[in-house]
């Protein structure tokens, strides 16, 4: 049963902020190794359990998140009753950017999940104290934004096959960014959470697994991992063009 973590559960600061091994992809990279400590003084670290809850849609806004270890399941409950995932954080993602007073998506630990927190006032305060911060937090907020659209694109494509070709490639992308390993690609979530993402049934998830594997585009070594064996002619599949560092959905 999903339970959200009692505040017993938090910590304060262990002073190692510059020696974090997402020191570089976090908002945090926007401050000098001095700049840090002002940081520190106002974050508590925080771990979660598999399947443990973080936040439910529609909290109070009260304290941001950066993901440092594990992956965030964000979910939204439709009208009918059903659920639709959002998407998927990994270490150096950051909780709550876009959001105003109150929470736009329940967030779940997929496995074990490490965090730094901060209080809302707090952080707006050191936003204010360190420009460079707030640029930081204006920069990954637009990154967001582009990857919501994103993922509508992914959504209003006809072929699963497609959906799951494109899932595949940015996943490996936002994994070697964070010096992840992507060969073979971890997939920690389950194949009921791809299919509420992409908007499929978990059976046609796994039919389309089966099809890219026997193009001899992937390999499935474990249902939780998979080597991707010709990125080219995956991301052929998912009509994914490459601008320098990142990957985007093509318009066909």
């Amino acid at each position: 049963m999903l339970t959200v973590t009692s505040a017993l559960r938090l910590t304060t600061a262990c002073g190692a902020c510059i020696a974090c091994d997402v020191r570089t992809m976090a908002v945090c990279a926007a401050l000098a190794d001095d700049e840090v400590e002002a940081l520190e003084r106002i974050m508590t670290s925080r771990h979660l359990s598999h399947d443990e809850m973080l936040v439910s849609e529609g909290d109070a806004l009260t304290r941001v998140f950066s993901l440092t270890a594990g992956m965030l399941r964000l979910s939204i409950a439709l009208p009918d009753g059903r659920r639709q995932i959002t998407g998927f954080l990994m270490p150096g993602d950051y909780l709550g950017l876009a959001d105003e007073d109150l929470h736009s998506a329940t967030a779940e630990a997929i496995g074990d999940v490490r965090l730094c927190s901060f209080p809302v006032r707090d952080m707006d305060a050191l936003m204010e104290r360190f420009p460079l911060l707030k640029d930081r937090l204006h920069a990954m907020t637009r990154s967001a934004l582009r990857q919501a659209l994103d993922n509508q694109m992914v959504l209003g494509r006809l072929a699963p096959v497609e959906k799951l070709a494109t899932f595949l490639v940015t996943l490996s992308q936002r994994a070697s960014e964070r010096k992840l390993s992507a060969h073979p690609l971890a997939l920690p979530m389950s194949r009921t959470d791809i299919a509420d993402y992409l908007g499929l049934t978990i059976e046609t998830v796994s039919r389309s697994f089966t099809k890219l594997r026997n193009q001899g585009l992937i390999h499935l070594p474990e249902p939780q991992r998979v080597e991707v064996a010709d990125m080219a002619a995956l991301q052929a599949v998912a009509g994914i063009e490459l601008h320098g560092s990142s990957s985007r959905p093509s318009r066909r």
